[in-house]
């Protein structure tokens, strides 16, 4: 097939001889004409180049399970727009979505925490460079079974004997909690150490505990499941009447009819549930936490990545599916700022 360029070069040519032919033009008019008329092609053709080639190819993202409601609902909306590009979503934890992004298997890393510096370190060796987007916020929810009738809410300070590792000073049973409840083995359903909500809730007892550093970590004994799926433990926590666990909001807001919610003491005293309202305005703290994915630089060489993260933060993408899957929106101007960052990473 010619280039579209030369047919046009031609057709403009046959017009030429046929008017020369029909109504001579003055020999010092033709190369006057030639120029602008070339420019004007040459635009045309590229334009039309432009609509013929229609986006395609493979958009690969793996991580937070947290992240992964947000960015399949995002994926879907930009499948409507982009039939010809597949969007892959996975769910392998925040820290196992970090160990395929950094060995160069995955465009996008989803992530319910910032990337850790052994991690960094990890992808520098690899020659991996990437820019961070933050997309959303989460308010991490903490969870027992409906028919729990006496946990209403908790201090920071008990979640921290809930989860605490040492077993000298754990609570086993729900009256150690307090006395008044019932004097029931307590089943712990929580997220594995893959996943970022494993690791912001270790940041949070550490803190709220003080608890020294070679205890930075999660209680492990065999009261305790642990899954990077929160559907697992989702299921756990529906299906034992003493349970207790946590995850994401998104997965909470879904399933309030299997699980129930307890409030949480924060920094004012203040017993407060887990909304869309309280993660906005800072009431529900300290568990509302920041929400991220993360793009390998190289994979913005492929039009079809560069386009979905032009999608996920432009008004089409994330905030139109936002309260819908159960997160809050980011700080006004943060996908603002977020596209700016695109822009200056672009080859």
């Amino acid at each position: 097939m010619k280039h579209p360029r030369f047919l046009l070069i031609a057709v403009f040519a046959l017009s030429v001889l046929l008017a020369a032919c029909a109504a001579p033009a003055p020999a010092t008019e033709a190369p006057a004409a030639e120029e602008p008329v070339t420019e004007a092609t040459e635009a045309s053709a590229a334009e039309a180049t432009e609509e013929m080639v229609a986006l395609s190819g493979d958009v690969v993202a793996d991580g937070s399970s947290t992240v992964y409601p947000l960015s399949v609902a995002v994926a879907e909306g930009f499948a409507a727009v982009h039939p010809d590009v597949r969007v892959s979503v996975g769910l392998s934890g925040t820290g196992g979505g970090f160990e395929k992004f950094c060995a160069g298997e995955t465009d996008i890393s989803n992530a319910s925490r910032a990337i850790k510096d052994s991690e960094a370190e990890i992808c520098s060796a690899a020659g991996i460079e990437y820019v961070e987007f933050l997309v959303a916020f989460d308010g991490m929810s903490v969870l027992v079974n409906p028919a729990n009738d006496f946990v209403e809410c908790l201090s920071m300070e008990q979640v921290t004997s809930l989860l605490r590792p040492d077993a000298d000073n754990n609570f086993d049973t729900w009256d150690q909690v307090d006395p008044s409840f019932p004097a029931e083995p307590i089943k712990f359903y929580v997220p594995d150490t893959d996943s970022g909500t494993y690791d912001f809730m270790v940041e949070q007892i550490v803190k709220a505990g003080e608890l020294p550093e070679e205890l930075e970590a999660l209680r492990q004994d065999d009261q305790t499941t642990f899954s990077s799926d929160d559907n697992v433990l989702l299921d756990g926590i529906a299906g034992d009447e003493y349970a207790f666990g946590y995850f994401g909001f998104a997965y909470y807001i879904n399933n309030t009819d299997k699980v129930r919610a307890v409030a949480i003491e924060n920094g004012d005293g203040e017993c407060v549930l887990p909304t869309d309202e309280h993660v906005q305005d800072g009431s529900y703290n300290p568990l509302s936490r920041p929400l991220y994915f993360y793009v390998n630089k190289a994979s913005l060489s492929k039009p079809q990545v560069v386009e979905f993260i032009r999608y996920y933060i432009s008004e089409e993408g994330a905030p139109a599916v936002m309260g819908l899957v159960g997160y809050s929106m980011p700080p006004a101007g943060t996908y603002e700022a977020d596209l700016e960052e695109l822009e200056a990473a672009l080859p």
